[in-house]
C-alpha cells in the first residue's frame, strides 16, 4: 500500500527511495470500520488522512437533524477539516468512513517537522490544494448552473465507478437531494 503513496507523490514532486522511507516515518496507518468517525462536531481537527483504501467522507448536521454530505475522499485522496485544522478550533463537520477503509494519518505536529526536514512536500501539498480548491469550484459551479436532475446525470457521467461503491442516500446528501428525490431521478433516468 505505501507503494501507492509513492506513486501518488511522484505525480508530483521528485523524491529518492531513501527520502520517501523518511517520509513515511511521519505518517501513520490506521483501519477504520465502516461508519467509524475519526473527527466530531466539537473536537479540534488535528490530522489529515490520505486515503489508501476505501472511502471517507465529511459532513454536517443541519438545524433539521439531517446529515448534509460536502465531501468525499477515495483512494488517493486526501481529506481533513482545514478550517479547524489551520486555526486549531472547534469544527461542525464530522469525518467518517463510508466504508471499511485503510488510511494513512499525518498528525499536525508531524506535519510541521515533516515540512522543514522535506521541504519538497510544501510544493506536494500546495499542488494537491490547488486542485482540491479547484474540483470544489468546479463542484460550485455545477450546483448553480444545473437542475438538480442535471446535476445528477453530470455526476453520472464523471463519476460512475464512484457512484457504484456509495450509498445512494449518501450520493443524495452531497448533491443536496433527499434519497427519495434521487429515487425519482433514477426511475426517471433508468426506465
Amino acid at each position: 500500500m505505501l507503494e501507492q503513496f509513492k506513486k501518488h507523490l511522484d505525480k508530483f514532486i521528485i523524491i529518492s527511495n531513501d527520502e520517501f522511507v523518511d517520509i513515511t516515518g511521519y505518517f501513520e496507518r490506521q483501519r477504520l470500520k465502516k461508519k467509524e468517525n475519526v473527527l466530531t462536531e466539537g473536537q479540534i481537527c488535528k490530522s489529515s488522512y490520505f486515503v489508501l483504501d476505501g472511502i471517507l467522507r465529511k459532513f454536517f448536521i443541519n438545524e433539521k437533524g439531517v446529515q448534509q454530505t460536502t465531501e468525499f475522499a477515495i483512494e488517493n485522496w486526501w481529506m481533513t477539516e482545514t478550517f479547524s485544522y489551520i486555526n486549531q478550533t472547534a469544527t461542525e463537520f464530522y469525518i467518517q468512513a463510508v466504508q471499511p477503509t485503510e488510511v494513512l494519518v499525518i498528525r499536525q505536529h508531524a506535519f510541521d517537522d515533516l515540512l522543514e526536514k522535506h521541504p519538497v512536500m510544501e510544493k506536494y501539498f500546495r499542488m494537491v490544494y490547488q486542485k482540491a480548491y479547484a474540483a470544489a469550484q468546479m463542484r460550485v459551479k455545477l450546483l448553480y448552473e444545473h437542475s438538480r436532475e442535471e446535476l445528477y446525470r453530470q455526476f453520472l457521467k464523471n463519476q460512475p465507478a464512484f457512484l457504484q461503491r456509495v450509498p445512494q442516500y449518501l450520493v443524495a446528501s452531497y448533491l443536496g437531494f433527499t434519497p427519495e428525490y434521487l429515487s425519482e431521478i433514477r426511475k426517471k433516468n433508468f426506465s
